[in-house]
Formats: structure tokens, C-alpha cells, sequence
């Protein structure tokens, strides 16, 4: 398949390609430039007038595990039943037939990180998937991406109605410190039994702290949920003291500690913003959040949390953004490189490069319109919305 004639936002640079083609084959992007190095080839899709972009990425959701239309038959958000429960794994509950993840394509989301709620201090992981697909391991771009972990209300308000700890946020952070003590004992006593397996025993098989060795090693980032100043804080203290690597999921009052946030650096994922102040942590929620944090020079990747959002309002989202100051391309940013480079699959998707998977939005108009559908939406170079 041959794209051309197309503007082409590649988001790997900040040119944008004024009239270019993008040849793929077999999934993948194998060609990309403009019209003066063309040369015709076989499937030609001529995007005269168009406008082409990376397929857009979520870099927070519950898609496809807090089901549409269903009550608790659908629900598998949060195994409230244990505030510790780094085991579990969001790809588990993953129903890929979903309706959401349909709605989605169509609005020209290709990519998405889906996993466990915030009612748990400890929630699992994270799988980033493609949104089209009938079984969820044929749509996985990584399997286990980041650790969710949660601070502020959610587990407090969970577990304060069954009087179990953590009632407080005190609460909250000693049993994920308790935790991660724990996780790194155990590492640290398989490494010493790798090393010398006659001179050191093997520890007892621990489920939990086997499913934190990737976070300790720096192989995944801590996913924290985190709305409040302090719990950002106490996130980045965390982070910190575990030497982690870290992103910050919601951050709604990062616009009020971006001077801190900046000697950090840490990736903001702000959202979402499409809502109410529905609990007394959103009560600083700003559409300036982005804006704010971008002028500090911190990644910003825009988010809707679905399903407090659906997925295919998410370029609404970036508009809202991009309204409130947010440079437009920055806008665009939010949700494509950005969230893939947060999530660690910036290999495969985000930009259109040579290589990368074939995941492309094609639009009209442009995107951040509320009007504006894609016209033609690509993933892994098949056309799924036409």
C-alpha cells in the first residue's frame, strides 16, 4: 500500500512533510517522504488534500476491563478485596470485543494502556494494546508496560467503609513501602542465588514480589495514580527512595507544583479533564494543567481515564488543551509521541518513521475539531475504517 499526496505529520521531527507518500508493507512503514522522491508502485491511496497523522495513543484507560453497558457483570476494574495486589495482571480481564475499543478506532485511536483501577495502593500491570482485534493477545504491543500503583482518595475511600488499612494516606504509602522492601529482599536474595546457587538458598516462590522485580530493575515505570500536590509528592518520594521509574497518571494539580515538578522531570499524563469536580481532589482540575507543565519543559501526554471518558473523545481532550494554551502541535504531541515514549513502545508506534508499525489517522479536517472523524484509520497497515 502506497499513501501519497498526503501533509504528513510525521512527529518525529517538528517539519511537517507539505506533500509526501508513505509506502507499507507487511505492517510496517518501509518508505516515507515527499512527492519530489516518489516513485509509483502497486495500491495506490491518493490522500489529495488530506491531512495524515500517527495512529493516536492513550496512555491511560480501563478499556475493555470496565466494560460498556454493564454494571458489575462487566466490571473488573478493581479486586477490592486485597489493597496489595501487584499480581494481577490487566491483560487477564481484557474483553477485546468491547465496543469501546470499535468506537475507538474510529476516532482514530490506534494504540491504548489499559489495566487495574486505583482502589488498590498496588493495582497490577498495565498491557498496552492496538484497538482492533478479536482476541486480546493478537492486539498486545507489550504485555506488562508499568505497575499501577494509587494514592489519595481511591484507596482510602475502598478500604475506610471495610475498616482494613489503609484508612489514610499514611496508611497508603506504608503498605506500598512494606511492599517493595519486601520485593527487594527477594530480589536480592535470587540474585545471590543465581550467582552461587551452592553457597545461598533459593527464596519460597512469592508471587507479589516476583511481579515487582521488573519495576526494581527499571524495566517498567511506576504508573502512579495521583491527583492531589501531596500525592504527587508522595508518589515521587517513592519513586525516589526505590530509585523507580516513575509516571505521573492524572496529575490535576501539577499546574500548582510545576516548579517542583521540573527539577524532577518526570512524564505527566493529565486527565481526565472532560469531567466535574467530582470528588474533593479534582476541586483545582484545569484545562491549563498542559499548558503549564509544557512551559516547564515536562512531557505531557493527554488521557481520558475511560471509561470517565470514552476513548473517542480523546482528541477533544487535546483540543481542550490546545483552547487553554497549549501550543497545537504540542496538542498533537499529547497523543501520539508523547504516551508512547511514557509507556516505553515509542519503538513501534507514536511517529511515523521507517520501521514503526503502519498505525495512521487520516483526516479532512483538522482532528481537534469537534466535527472532525477520520477519514481513513490504519493499524499494522491494514485499513480497519474506511
Amino acid at each position: 500500500m502506497i499513501l501519497k499526496n498526503g501533509k504528513i505529520y510525521t512527529m518525529s521531527s517538528p517539519e511537517i512533510i507539505e506533500k509526501g507518500f508513505i509506502e507499507i508493507k507487511e505492517g510496517k512503514i518501509v518508505r516515507i517522504g515527499p512527492m519530489s522522491d516518489y516513485t509509483p508502485g502497486e495500491n495506490e491511496i491518493d490522500l489529495e488534500g488530506k491531512m495524515v497523522f500517527p495512529g493516536f495513543i492513550d496512555a491511560h484507560c480501563h478499556v475493555g476491563i470496565l466494560e460498556d453497558s454493564l454494571t458489575f457483570e462487566g466490571d473488573d476494574v478493581n479486586e477490592s478485596t486485597d489493597p496489595v495486589t501487584p499480581h494481577l495482571r490487566g491483560i487477564d480481564a481484557v474483553n477485546a470485543m468491547d465496543v469501546c475499543f470499535n468506537e475507538a478506532l474510529m476516532a482514530g485511536v490506534t494504540t491504548v494502556a489499559t489495566g487495574p483501577g486505583s482502589a488498590n495502593v498496588i493495582g497490577g500491570s498495565f498491557a498496552v494494546l492496538k484497538t482492533f482485534g478479536k482476541c486480546v493477545d493478537s492486539m498486545v504491543v507489550k504485555e506488562n508496560a508499568a505497575m499501577k500503583f494509587a494514592f489519595g482518595e481511591n484507596p482510602k475511600g475502598s478500604y475506610n467503609q471495610k475498616g482494613q488499612t489503609p484508612i489514610t494516606r499514611m496508611g497508603a504509602v506504608s503498605l506500598i513501602r512494606e511492599q517493595l522492601f519486601k520485593a527487594q529482599e527477594y530480589m536480592e536474595k535470587l540474585e545471590l542465588y543465581y550467582e552461587d546457587p551452592e553457597e545461598n538458598d533459593k527464596p519460597d516462590f512469592d508471587i507479589k514480589c516476583e511481579s515487582l522485580i521488573p519495576l526494581l530493575r527499571g524495566e517498567i515505570p511506576m504508573k502512579a495514580h495521583a491527583h492531589r500536590a501531596d500525592d504527587i509528592f508522595s508518589a515521587i518520594r517513592i519513586a525516589r527512595e526505590f530509585n523507580l521509574k516513575l509516571t505521573l497518571d492524572h496529575c490535576t494539580e501539577g499546574h500548582l507544583i510545576a516548579d517542583e515538578l521540573k527539577e524532577y522531570g518526570y512524564p505527566c499524563l493529565v486527565g481526565p479533564s472532560l469531567i466535574g469536580r467530582s470528588k474533593p481532589e479534582l476541586k483545582n482540575k484545569s484545562y491549563e494543567t498542559p499548558r503549564v507543565l509544557f512551559e516547564k519543559g515536562l512531557s505531557v501526554s493527554i488521557i481520558t481515564d475511560h471509561d470517565v471518558i470514552p476513548l473517542e473523545h480523546l482528541t477533544i481532550c487535546a483540543a481542550l488543551a490546545n483552547k487553554a494554551g497549549l501550543p497545537y502541535m504540542e496538542s498533537i504531541r499529547a497523543i501520539t509521541v508523547n504516551p508512547a515514549k511514557a509507556l516505553g513502545v515509542e519503538d513501534r508506534v507514536g511517529s511515523l518513521e521507517v520501521g514503526k508499525d503502519a498505525d495512521l489517522s487520516v483526516f479532512e479536517s483538522d482532528p481537534l475539531l469537534v466535527n472532525s472523524s477520520p477519514f481513513l484509520v490504519i493499524i499494522n497497515g491494514k485499513i480497519v475504517k474506511e
